[in-house]
């Protein structure tokens, strides 16, 4: 008896572990916008020299966390990690590729589905069970995000939309995968998919080297909000089933607008607050009724 209560009770800390981690990770994320209004740059050049700096960051963790293994550990990766680089690649870059084609709103409803991709990746994949009380959380999450853009998505962004939604499926493939292989180092991975969205921006970029203060935000914005945000993510998602990780990672959809406000004034509408509120309200409820269903059980 004791030996099944300790084991519950490791299990209900790792949940709270990997729920706390995701938090925070949603907050870091949550400062992207913020980072973009600090720099006078065009999009491609904030992408390719945050990328340049989230996997240079990444691949210092890697180093000074192995030593002498850093190569064993990269190689270690095998034929999981290598599918993952290109899928993270996909999932840093695409936000780009798909605001060229579309609204930010539209871009944002799309992105609103992740805990509905990651859960169903995850169900199809492993058979990862779905319950009732995560569908009504991330049904009211969704209303909450259409409320915030104000129905802004445009059914002509054909092209758009499927950008987005490849970033989306990406994430949310990359997430499962982190929680399917528990082994899978996720560091070198983001690092090797952070360079190869460098590469692949950098033609696009304006060239030539930032002033000091934007290379310094650059530096910051990659370092905290990519490399970070994506090591928190992913290790808090280990622990945590993958829909209910993605449905906390929406908070970072509230608080984006949040520090923009207090940073630069740029006041929040009736129905960014009112859709904030709703996915607050979500994600605390599913959290608040996990919580109790651990410890009863």
């Amino acid at each position: 008896m004791s030996k099944s209560v300790g084991i519950r009770a490791a299990a209900a800390a790792a949940h709270t572990r990997g729920v706390v981690l995701v938090i925070l990770a949603a907050t870091l994320w949550s400062t992207a916008g913020f980072f973009v209004r600090l720099l006078d740059l065009d999009a491609w050049t904030i992408l390719a020299w945050r990328s340049v700096f989230t996997a240079l960051s990444l691949a210092s963790f890697v180093v000074f966390l192995n030593g002498r293994q850093t190569m064993t550990k990269v190689r270690a990766i095998g034929w999981p990690g290598l599918a993952a680089v290109p899928i993270a690649a996909v999932a840093m870059g695409c936000f780009v590729f798909a605001l060229k084609l579309t609204t930010v709103a539209n871009v944002m409803v799309v992105y609103a589905t992740v805990p509905f991709v990651a859960a169903g990746v995850a169900y199809v994949w492993f058979g990862e069970r779905l319950s009732g009380r995560f569908l009504l959380a991330s049904a009211v999450a969704l209303v909450g995000i259409l409320t915030v853009v104000g129905f802004a998505a445009r059914l002509q962004d054909v092209a758009g939309s499927a950008v987005a939604f490849l970033m989306t499926l990406a994430f949310g493939v990359q997430l499962v995968m982190a929680r399917r292989f528990p082994r899978l180092e996720m560091a070198p991975v983001n690092a090797f998919g952070a360079a190869l969205c460098a590469i692949v921006c950098w033609p696009y970029s304006a060239g030539g080297i930032p002033g000091l203060r934007e290379l310094a935000i650059l530096a910051l914005f990659g370092i905290t909000n990519g490399a970070l945000g994506y090591l928190l993510f992913l290790t808090g998602g280990r622990h945590i089933p993958s829909g209910e990780a993605g449905l906390i990672g929406l908070i970072d959809v509230v608080l984006g607008p949040l520090w923009v406000w207090l940073g630069f004034g740029e006041q929040p509408g009736r129905a960014a607050l009112a859709g904030g509120a709703l996915v607050l309200a979500a994600v605390i409820w599913y959290l608040t009724v996990a919580q109790r269903s651990q410890t009863d059980s």
